[in-house]
């Protein structure tokens, strides 16, 4: 399976793939999200293919601190085939490359699943709290 940065007219199928994941919510606006992550050059959005469709998402960034990642998304039809650790591993390859000494991430306490994923990756919770308002 490719791996590569999303390309001009895959917005609408990684759009329907965040839902279908179940990664969006009400108050966010992932084509904002997508679109913003995609003009700025301190992120990316990595993508996998099969033959016939986008199957895996991954939004990262570099924010000159620490490496950032957002919507890791698999198909579900595509899971538990090494898929979303592939993805993570792109992400970090990128954060790597532009100097990021640290990813972090950010998981609905919920949702014990991604949880049980990213403890498998070898990622740790951390001592933090964190903190935000809406700016819109």
């Amino acid at each position: 399976m490719d791996i590569a940065p999303m390309q001009d007219g895959d917005e609408a199928a990684v759009v329907v793939l965040w839902d279908l994941c179940g990664l969006t919510r009400p108050w966010n606006d992932p084509a904002r999200d997508l679109a913003l992550a995609c003009e700025a050059a301190d992120s990316v959005v990595l993508i996998a293919r099969d033959d016939t469709r986008i199957c895996g998402s991954i939004m990262t960034g570099f924010d000159g601190h620490r490496g950032w990642v957002y919507y890791l998304a698999v198909h579900p039809d595509a899971r538990h085939r090494g898929l979303g650790r592939a993805l993570m591993t792109a992400a970090e390859s990128w954060l790597v490359d532009r100097g990021a000494p640290k990813v972090q991430l950010m998981v609905r306490e919920d949702n014990t699943d991604a949880l049980g994923f990213y403890e498998a990756l070898g990622m740790t919770r951390q001592a933090v709290v964190t903190l935000g308002r809406r700016l819109d």
